[in-house]
């Protein structure tokens, strides 16, 4: 069974108290506005100049490029109603956010990295820590029951502040690589999941960005509301704040996942 067709659950993700009641959701007429022409976040043009990265065969940046995305680009809310603000988004990526209000910012990022992990069989890499610096990992073999189970587990106990405290910082905003997040913990706090590089033959990067957010939503790239021109990608600079859609991150907020 495809991945994205499968339903996770959690308890607690970027600070909210979770909802469990799902409303029937009104019908969305859609129009060619709403339509997004990209099958997957590798289809997604780069602005003239830039080529994407060239990325390792089997690697997280390789399998985050080949994510598919839905053809409508409306998000929509764990509970099966449109998100309010329905300016955020460039595209949709085409996984399952459950019916809980569960599925936030920190739970989609984790989401994602075990998901590539657990696709790999790399099963002794899937390892999350709470605040408690106290280690949830997967059973060597877990079959896709124990593996959902084991993520409810994570979900419940590991959020935006735990996760900041388990991924390595990173010196050098420039050299932002796919896979790396951009993350403040704690209360409130949010994480974003770097989906892709491009680079130009000086070297400049742009980097494409992916969230999800409270309530649960379906994960999303984001426009760059900052630069017309690159949206919706973003420049590696010396800028000291990143403003993305919703949530404006203060350097250094750029993190990468420890090698197990």
């Amino acid at each position: 069974m495809p991945f994205f067709f499968f339903m996770l659950l959690c308890m607690f993700s970027c600070n909210s108290n979770a909802g469990n009641q799902r409303a029937t959701a009104p019908v969305i007429k859609n129009d060619f506005s709403l339509i997004n022409p990209y099958s997957t976040i590798s289809a997604i043009p780069v602005p003239a100049g830039f080529s994407r990265m060239q990325t390792d065969s089997g690697s997280y940046a390789e399998w985050l490029r080949q994510l598919p995305l839905k053809k409508n680009k409306t998000v929509y809310l764990f509970n099966g109603f449109p998100k309010s603000n329905q300016t955020a988004q460039f595209a949709v990526i085409d996984i399952s956010t459950g019916d809980k209000d569960l599925q936030q910012c920190a739970d989609a990022v984790m989401r994602l990295r075990a998901e590539y992990l657990y696709g790999q069989k790399r099963y002794a890499s899937i390892d999350f820590t709470d605040n408690n610096r106290t280690h949830y990992r997967l059973p060597i073999g877990a079959n896709r029951i124990l593996f959902n189970q084991y993520l409810e587990k994570v979900f419940s106990y590991c959020g935006t502040a735990s996760l900041y405290n388990q991924l390595k910082p990173v010196t050098d905003f420039k050299k932002i690589e796919a896979g790396e997040v951009l993350i403040k913990g704690g209360a409130p706090g949010h994480a974003m999941q770097v989906m892709d590089i491009a680079v130009n033959s000086e070297g400049k990067r742009l980097y494409l960005l992916a969230q999800s957010y409270m309530p649960a939503q379906d994960m999303h790239v984001v426009i760059n509301p900052a630069n017309s021109r690159f949206s919706p990608w973003y420049e590696a600079d010396d800028q000291a704040i990143i403003a993305t859609p919703e949530w404006r991150f203060i350097k250094p907020c750029l993190k990468q996942w420890p090698a197990y």
